[in-house]
């Protein structure tokens, strides 16, 4: 028999050691409780959910009611016999200004990014002099209101020709968006490694080359972020819109939908089916980008 024994199936002996039925078994994990949710908080928030979500149906359903049936008192909760008239309406009066929003949106984002991307990338890992005091005023322009501010681009767009254009409608907007994107942006690449930047540094990149090859593609969800909002801001702006660009050939959706108010009261389900279709790039944006806007909001917040 060799003198090294190989274990047994049945618990036998091993060469060297005690039987392995003397030993004690380890406790057993307790079990993970999950916590009980009472049903009554489950219901109470259903409800405060459709409170806050009634108007949102309720535009959608005037938008597919009939002109006569509007007048029903007290009004029906479905639409009894819908009619898509109001879109039509939309498609046939609206599509410019939705044109128009669409192009002031996306220039806003490009502006935005274009600036906040590099200021905040100098501002993490640059570290210029002055920069906390440079922080603190982004800081304090987000807390500026838009009305301040449109009365000081109304008198700077009057001198410069820029008054009742698209394009100074863009840099307007870009100045709500650029503070907030400077600090998401800083608090994200200040979590770069610099361990990596010097690994490019060592391969011979220059700081440019950096900054679009590897700080921009570890940047995604901020990048996205910034993107979301600056559009969302740009889409649904009225104050600027309203003052710096009323009288324009070319007016985006939200002062278009304020004329058109007015100068059609009696025709609610066009006036609806105009808020149902302005919402929708909004809503679509929102619902495909919300896993980024998580990341992106939250990035910098811990630090090891």
């Amino acid at each position: 028999m060799s003198a090294l024994q190989t274990p047994r199936r049945d618990g036998g002996p091993t060469a060297g050691g005690p039987p392995s039925a003397g030993r004690p078994r380890p406790p057993a994990p307790p079990a993970v409780r999950r916590p009980k949710v009472a049903w009554w908080r489950t219901a109470l928030g259903l409800v405060l959910t459709a409170v806050m979500l009634f108007p949102v149906y309720w535009i959608l359903n005037v938008s597919l009611t009939q002109t006569q049936d509007l007048r029903r008192t007290p009004p029906s909760l479905l639409p009894l016999a819908p009619t898509f008239e109001g879109y039509e309406a939309v498609l046939d009066q609206q599509l410019q200004a939705l044109g128009v929003s669409l192009l002031v949106g996306l220039g806003t984002v490009v502006l935005t990014v274009v600036v906040a991307a590099p200021a905040g990338w100098a501002l993490a890992k640059m570290r210029p002099r002055g920069a906390g005091a440079l922080s603190f005023a982004l800081l304090v322009a987000q807390m500026i209101p838009a009305v301040v501010m449109a009365m000081g681009f109304y008198s700077i767009y009057v001198r410069l020709g820029l008054l009742n254009e698209v394009w100074g409608l863009v840099v307007a907007d870009s100045t709500i968006a650029v503070p907030f994107a400077v600090l998401l942006f800083t608090a994200f690449m200040s979590g770069i490694p610099d361990e990596l930047l010097d690994a490019a540094r060592v391969d011979g990149a220059s700081t440019w080359r950096i900054f679009v090859a590897v700080v921009l593609p570890l940047s995604r969800n901020s990048v996205i972020t910034v993107s979301l909002f600056a559009f969302l801001w740009a889409w649904s702006d009225f104050v600027f819109a309203s003052t710096l660009n009323r009288q324009g050939d070319l007016v985006p959706i939200t002062l278009s939908l304020f004329a058109y108010i007015g100068n059609n009261t009696t025709q609610w389900n066009a006036v609806m089916a105009t808020a149902v279709v302005a919402s929708v790039p909004a809503a679509v944006l929102l619902v495909l980008a919300q896993r980024y806007v998580a990341a992106g909001v939250t990035a910098g917040a811990v630090k090891d």
